[in-house]
C-alpha cells in the first residue's frame, strides 16, 4: 500500500489498491478562525487518490471569514462532484465535539461508509489519511487512532517540555480512571466505522469539548469495538492560535469521573 514508483500521488500517502480506494470516506473538520489554514488544508484533501472521498467543514460562525472562504472553496471541489465539500455553518459556537457530531451526523446521512475527524489547523497530516483508511480496513477496528505515542508516533519540536509532560499526564489520567489501554487516549486524528457510530448514538454524547475525544474512546469500549492506534508525527499548527480555555480544561478533567460513574 506504499506509493507506486514513478507516481504523481501525494508524497508520502499510501497508494490503496481498488477496491479500498473506492471506499465512501468521509473527512469531518471543525473551524473556527481557520482561513490561515483552511485552503492549504482543502487542497492536500483533494489531492489525496481517494475518488470517492468527501470534506466536511463545521463551522462556528468565524468572525475571520473561514465560513465564507469555505464556501467558495466548495463551490469549486463540488463542480467535479456534487456534495465532495460540503459546509455546515453553525450559528452558535458550542464546541469542538459539538462541531463534530454535526459532520459525522451529516456524514452518515450521505451514506459514507467511514468518518475521518481530524482538526483545521494542519498539525494533522491530510497525507496520513490513506494510511487510517487502509489501518481500519485491515483490521475491521471501530476506529482508528493516529496516535502521537505509540512506536513509530512522534511530537513537533516546537512542543515544551511542560506542554509534553501535561499531554503525557492527560493520558495517564485518563487510562488510569477509565482503564481504556490506549497510548493516546486524547488524540484527535481518527477515522471512524460507521457501524461504530450508529452504535455509540452521538445524540447521546455529552462532552462539548477536547473531552470529546475521551467519550468517544469510552463509549467504543462498552459497544465492545476494538480500537487500534497507528503512529502519526503530530505537526505544530500553522497559523492562529489554540481555542483551549479554562472551561474547556475543567470539563477535561470531570469527563472520565462523569464517564466512570454515570448511571447506566
Amino acid at each position: 500500500m506504499n506509493d507506486e514508483p514513478g507516481s504523481t500521488r501525494t508524497p508520502g500517502a499510501w497508494f490503496l489498491p481498488s477496491p479500498w480506494r473506492e471506499t465512501r470516506v468521509a473527512v469531518v473538520v471543525p473551524t473556527y478562525n481557520e482561513a490561515g489554514n483552511l485552503g492549504e488544508l482543502a487542497e492536500r484533501i483533494f489531492a489525496l487518490d481517494l475518488p470517492n472521498l468527501r470534506l466536511i467543514i463545521a463551522d462556528d460562525d468565524s468572525p475571520d471569514g473561514t465560513g465564507a472562504l469555505a464556501d467558495d472553496l466548495a463551490k469549486h471541489a463540488n463542480e467535479e462532484r456534487d456534495e465532495r465539500m460540503v459546509v455546515l455553518h453553525r450559528t452558535v459556537k458550542e464546541g469542538i465535539g459539538r462541531a463534530h457530531i454535526a459532520g459525522m451526523r451529516a456524514a452518515l446521512e450521505r451514506g459514507d461508509d467511514y468518518v475521518v475527524q481530524m482538526d483545521g489547523d494542519l498539525s494533522h497530516r491530510p497525507e496520513y489519511i490513506p494510511h487510517l483508511l487502509g489501518t481500519i480496513l485491515a483490521t475491521q477496528a471501530g476506529v482508528v487512532i493516529g496516535s502521537r505515542y505509540v512506536v513509530g508516533g512522534s511530537l513537533s519540536t516546537q512542543w515544551g517540555r511542560h506542554r509534553r509532560l501535561l499531554s503525557r499526564f492527560a493520558g495517564l489520567y485518563v487510562n488510569t480512571i477509565l482503564n481504556l489501554g490506549i497510548r493516546d487516549p486524547t488524540g484527535g486524528f481518527k477515522i471512524w466505522h460507521r457501524d461504530a457510530l450508529e452504535g455509540i448514538d452521538l445524540t447521546a454524547i455529552r462532552s462539548d469539548g477536547y473531552s470529546f475525544q475521551v467519550e468517544m474512546n469510552h463509549r467504543c469500549k462498552q459497544l465492545g469495538r476494538s480500537i487500534v492506534e497507528m503512529p502519526i508525527h503530530f505537526e505544530e499548527r500553522n497559523a492562529g492560535s489554540s481555542k483551549i480555555s479554562l472551561a474547556v480544561q475543567f470539563e477535561s478533567m470531570l469527563t472520565p469521573f462523569a464517564l466512570r460513574f454515570r448511571r447506566r
